[in-house]
């Protein structure tokens, strides 16, 4: 009996490392086709397009034809600014809000805190038309512009992140603060942001990715060339390009190869965020 339910526990780790197997192909076939024909010329796509990128038709003239066609140094230079100011002010006023409404507590701090949970769920496609047209009038339809919208909608979910890790933080601490002369900002600066650090890197990270890849926003406030993102450019590119499959799977590639490159360096701090803020 022992013998067969051994064979029984052997049988379903072999499936469910089968399925697991199938179900990793599936995943990864995509982003191995765009990898594999970006290094293909567009006669060998056609002919070859499940092929290796090697042989007759590879080549590295995809890379730098789309390097220089997608203007990459301008469009990462605006995408590298929008995404630094933009997570930076998201970190700051999220946890200053938070930490005030935390501490000082009234009926007004939590009527504004479900203000802003349940901002969270109002969709985007509900108010970007009068959002665009309001900042139309604001003459702020440019990267300052699209800065402040992903402040405005960025904030309310990191304020409930840092609400609920805020009030694990002991308040001893901050008393113990004010009595040797520190003012209110002192106090946030100096001993709650260091002790929100687990919460800040999850944060920056999930903001980080967001405000790289977001397309749809950009797309309705930048309409200027030099302003354009790299998703933004990206999308510009491929429709001008559309039936040149080797240079669009190259720009797609370069696209996608600065956030990869982050997001690799900083999964640990994302799990790392989560478990320590959980533990708190």
């Amino acid at each position: 009996m022992a013998s067969k339910k051994i064979t029984k526990k052997k049988k379903k780790k072999i499936i469910v490392s089968v399925l697991g197997v199938i179900l990793a192909l599936v995943y990864i076939s995509p982003f191995y086709m765009l990898l594999s024909n970006s290094f293909k010329t567009s006669k060998g796509i056609f002919k070859e397009i499940f092929a290796l990128p090697f042989g007759k038709y590879f080549t590295l003239e995809n890379y730098v034809n789309a390097f220089r066609e997608m203007d990459f140094i301008k469009s990462f230079t605006n995408s590298l600014l929008i995404t630094i100011v933009g997570t930076s002010l998201i970190v700051i006023t999220s946890a200053m809000a938070a930490w005030v409404l935390v501490r000082y507590k009234s009926k007004t701090s939590t009527l504004i805190f479900f203000g802003f949970a349940g901002a969270v769920l109002v969709p985007f496609q509900c108010v970007m038309l009068p959002l665009v047209k309001f900042m139309g009038k604001l003459n702020m339809l440019n990267i300052p512009g699209l800065i402040v919208m992903y402040i405005g909608f960025g904030s309310s979910m990191a304020i409930m992140f840092f609400h609920g890790f805020i009030k694990n933080v002991p308040i001893a601490l901050e008393e113990a603060a004010i009595i040797d002369g520190c003012g209110p900002f002192r106090v946030f600066w100096r001993i709650v942001l260091p002790l929100m650090k687990p919460i800040v890197f999850t944060i920056v990270i999930l903001d980080v990715m967001w405000l790289w890849n977001d397309f749809l926003l950009p797309s309705l406030i930048i309409n200027q060339p030099g302003m354009h993102t790299i998703p933004l450019k990206t999308y510009y590119f491929f429709g001008k390009y559309t039936k040149r499959w080797d240079l669009a799977t190259a720009a797609l590639v370069i696209s996608i190869i600065p956030i990869m490159i982050f997001y690799a360096f900083a999964q640990k701090r994302v799990i790392n965020g989560i478990t320590e803020g959980a533990v708190k």
